[in-house]
Parts: structure tokens; sequence; C-alpha cells
């Protein structure tokens, strides 16, 4: 599995310093606008972990079910030509004689 990452941390997001100028930005609205980002960004890492979680938890689930799955697989050969039987049969009512000779 990929290791997520990131380039920044919510630390370094909330310790952001931007530059002023004569016609800078108005800081306390960039400040609002981190503020924002950050809270974002925590429930992404919440959601991510939480997603994790959930994906190895049904790994293990899949691990310890797979045993029964060549049960399965052995039925499906008389479903199978049950089937092709049908179909068979179906052709011969459509189409006559004419069509399995």
């Amino acid at each position: 599995m990929e290791k997520l990452t990131t380039q920044l941390t919510t630390k370094e997001i909330l310790d952001k310093e931007f530059k002023t100028s004569m016609r800078g930005y108005n800081q306390e609205e960039v400040d609002a606008f981190l503020d924002v980002i950050i809270q974002d960004y925590e429930q992404l890492m919440k959601q991510i972990t939480t997603l994790k979680e959930e994906n190895e938890r049904l790994r293990k689930d899949e691990d310890r079910s797979q045993p029964q799955r060549p049960r399965v697989q052995s039925t499906n050969h008389q479903v199978n030509y049950d089937m092709l039987k049908r179909v068979s049969n179906l052709e011969k009512a459509v189409f006559g004689k004419k069509y399995t000779e």
C-alpha cells in the first residue's frame, strides 16, 4: 500500500507567515481562510485514517472467508452445464432440427 505523503502539516499551515506589502492581503482574511484549510485538512486526515482501518479490517475478513470459495466454484460447473442444456433446448425449439444438423 502506498504511504500517504503530504507537503504540509496543520502546524506548518498555522505557523505560515506571509510578507506584507503596500497593497498586500488583509491578514485577518488570510488567517480566517487558513483556519478553514486547517479544519478541512484535519478532517481529511481523520477520514483517511478511518478508511485505512476499514480497508485493513475488510482484508482480514476476506482472508478468513477465503477457504469457503472453492465449494462455490465446484457447483458452478453444474449450473453452467444446466444453463447450456437449457439454451440448447431453446434453440431446438426456436430453430427446429435444421439448426442442430
